[in-house]
């Protein structure tokens, strides 16, 4: 089958809705489906190109909006070469992640233009928040009347997660179903196999230091500034917080040069995968999450997790036997549940066993893109 994926951002932006795109076109290419990619040009990179995979990226032009999580692309001339040569190798699907992008809403036009099935895909389960009440009111309203514009053109929704598919409800829109996301694990059990680092020894830790680790976008929603002040709160003593990735946090903490707080800044995948080998905990006191691959790539680290409710991550982590799942991410709370696992060990073995079974039974690209192909057939 020809499938056509619109992302509005893409691989080496770090994010998400880039590593859902890229590991789900990664598994249909593996299968001999032919792929397309079109995305926006962030980082000034060709404009056409097959990957390693064979999966082809196509990138528009585009202004770029919020520090590059809001891409807005051009009408141009190279536009309208993209939008002939996806229609022209005539697609059996396209796919549009996140519905509040214009990007989305022009592969749904593009798509009903010119005859094609398409589905979009809900990755979030909040409006998107630049920490400004003003601004934030008013992005609501526009991604509300994004949206409304988005029903118009595009039929079938899904979401990366139950929790996803319960959002998209706030908008009128009765999902389909989940495909999940999800991870590969083989992937990742090489490169634990064989870490590019061990960052216990790079960065002069013992081996009984227990290491707690956050990895995202150092943002406020997700909870950083929190997770620094709890952890600080604990007898720091054999005890490590690394913190990896950027953005406006990042020289606030690098700022306070906190003793037992290391920050690596954006780090890529292979180094992101021998982090978490070094850890012992990971935490996320999130207010908002789709389904957090930062999650996902833990457990399968053999990470203990600790997280909120927010998003699909408590699909994952369902109870207790699973790691702790936050009703909040207040200071008292997240410091509540660093404490008490940082102290029992042994309870956090038994979780972490459950978790990366879990995981492997039900999170995985080969059941994601399964299901996938499913729905393509079932409504072919």
């Amino acid at each position: 089958m020809n499938i056509c994926i619109f992302s509005a951002n893409y691989l080496p932006n770090i994010g998400g809705i880039e590593r859902y795109t890229y590991y789900s076109s990664k598994e249909l290419a593996k299968r001999g489906h032919s792929v397309t990619i079109v995305t926006s040009n962030l980082y000034n990179l060709p404009s056409k190109e097959v990957s390693e995979d064979g999966v082809k990226i196509l990138r528009y032009d585009c202004i770029n909006l919020i520090g590059g999580r809001f891409p807005v692309f051009k009408h141009n001339k190279l536009q309208k070469e993209i939008d002939k040569e996806v229609i022209g190798s005539k697609p059996d699907l396209i796919i549009a992640n996140a519905r509040f992008y214009f990007h989305s809403l022009h592969a749904m036009k593009l798509a009903k233009k010119h005859g094609v099935r398409c589905i979009c895909i809900e990755h979030g389960t909040m409006h998107l928040t630049v920490n400004n009440n003003f601004f934030d009111y008013l992005g609501e309203k526009f991604e509300h009347f994004l949206t409304w514009i988005d029903k118009k053109y595009c039929k079938e929704y899904y979401g990366v997660s139950k929790a996803a598919c319960e959002w998209s409800g706030h908008f009128g829109i009765e999902s389909k179903g989940v495909l999940y996301n999800s991870i590969d694990v083989d992937e990742i059990e090489t490169m634990l196999e064989n870490p590019v680092t061990n960052y216990k020894k790079e960065l002069g830790l013992g081996d009984n230091t227990t290491v707690i680790a956050y990895t995202g976008r150092m943002i406020p929603e997700k909870g950083v500034d929190t997770l620094v002040n709890a952890f600080l709160k604990l007898e720091t003593e054999d005890k490590a917080l690394i913190l990896a990735g950027d953005g406006p946090l990042f020289k606030e903490i690098k700022q306070k040069d906190i003793k037992s707080v290391y920050q690596l800044g954006k780090i890529d995948f292979e180094h992101v995968i021998a982090m978490l080998k070094s850890t012992d905990i990971f935490c996320l006191p999130s207010r908002s999450e789709g389904f957090s691959t930062s999650v996902l790539e833990a457990v399968a680290t053999r990470c203990y997790i600790i997280t909120t409710k927010t998003g699909g991550t408590k699909e994952l982590i369902s109870g207790g036997e699973y790691g702790t799942l936050m009703d909040s991410n207040s200071p008292e709370e997240v410091f509540s549940a660093l404490n008490d696992a940082v102290n029992h060990p042994e309870k956090r073995e038994k979780a972490v066993k459950n978790a990366y079974q879990r995981l492997i039974d039900n999170f995985t690209w080969k059941k994601t893109v399964d299901k996938l192909i499913d729905i393509i057939k079932e409504n072919g």
